[in-house]
């Protein structure tokens, strides 16, 4: 597996991480623990180094990164983060400077280390100024308890306000074929602060590995069931797009998810994408999108495509959007 090194300053990790929210969150029933272990050792023997988790995905999704990687701690990067009430993100947001601290201590014990090694805001909080969050996290790094400051989903404002306390070494947001909004002021912020790009729903939530149409059913819990672009009509649509994307990925020798990885590695070298999965094969399947060496002429082809035949549906409801900050 191949490394990057997120932004200027930031952590080197492998090119592909694995997401682990769906471990535990957002898209039914969570995961046995035994085949979580599995599942995140085997990622470790494939070469990923880089792992995602959150408070708000549960205390057990912690628990589980950090006992999993208890064999091979000195050799990963966990991430991990702070910023709703009670770790429940529908309760609100709380980034208040306590609340960051005590988040920190607790997410140290799950994940059985004594260092976070990214610790992101997983939200904008409003109610709370910045310069307030991002020196919570840097007397957090001077203490020794966190090494690399995160944002998520940060607008331009507030990633310049952060940075200008403490060196964000990465912005986690939403980012793929399907969803592109950051490629007009964000992408190139990132580029002239040196902070890397770690996108989720790499794979539009599952919509660009090419195993969903029209027909599918996702399970009781799933947070797909109601977001507008796994609607219907929308999801017939996108569909089509997915289906002329495969046969790209075809002639590559590749799949659909494989060229959907390597399209975001083939955008900036300091964007690492983390996929999630509860699946080995899926694991494996998405760490050979590292190996995807896509041509120029290939990019075209995909950007034409992008251009013909646009993406149907918002990526969230109006509500979950509210809590973007823009």
């Amino acid at each position: 597996m191949k490394t990057r090194i997120l932004g200027t300053n930031g952590p080197e990790v492998s090119a592909i991480g694995l997401g682990c929210m769906g471990l535990t969150f957002g898209y039914g029933p969570a995961t046995d623990t035994s085949e979580a272990t599995a599942l995140i050792r085997a990622a470790f023997e494939r070469g990923i180094t880089f792992f995602d988790s959150a408070e708000a995905y549960g205390a057990t999704n912690e628990e589980m990164v950090g006992e999993a990687v208890q064999p091979f701690r000195d050799k990963v990067v966990i991430a991990t983060k702070f910023g709703f009430k009670d770790g429940n993100a529908a309760a609100g947001l709380d980034s208040t400077p306590a609340r960051i601290r005590l988040v920190a201590e607790q997410s140290l014990k799950r994940l059985k280390t004594d260092v976070i090694d990214l610790f992101y805001q997983h939200r904008v909080d409003p109610k709370v100024p910045m310069e307030d969050v991002a020196g919570t996290v840097k007397d957090l790094i001077a203490e020794g308890k966190v090494r690399h400051f995160g944002l998520s989903e940060a607008g331009i404002a507030n990633i310049r306000r952060a940075h200008a306390v403490q060196p964000v070494a990465a912005l986690q947001s939403e980012y793929s074929m399907f969803t592109r909004e950051l490629e007009d002021e964000i992408i190139p912020l990132l580029e002239e602060l040196g902070i890397g790009l770690v996108p989720f729903s790499p794979l539009g939530k599952g919509f660009l590995s090419g195993k969903i149409d029209a027909a599918t059913q996702f399970a009781e819990g799933d947070v797909r069931n109601n977001l507008p672009r796994f609607q219907e009509a929308a999801r017939e649509a996108n569909a089509n797009l997915v289906k002329r994307i495969g046969e790209i990925a075809e002639a590559k020798g590749a799949t659909p998810a494989q060229i959907a990885l390597g399209w975001l590695l083939a955008q900036k070298p300091w964007i690492v994408p983390i996929p999630g999965t509860t699946k080995k094969h899926r694991m494996e399947e998405n760490a050979g999108g590292a190996d995807v060496e896509l041509t120029t002429e290939d990019l075209g082809s995909l950007a034409d495509l992008l251009a013909q035949v646009p993406v149907m549906g918002e990526r969230y409801t109006p509500a979950m959007q509210a809590s973007i900050d823009r």
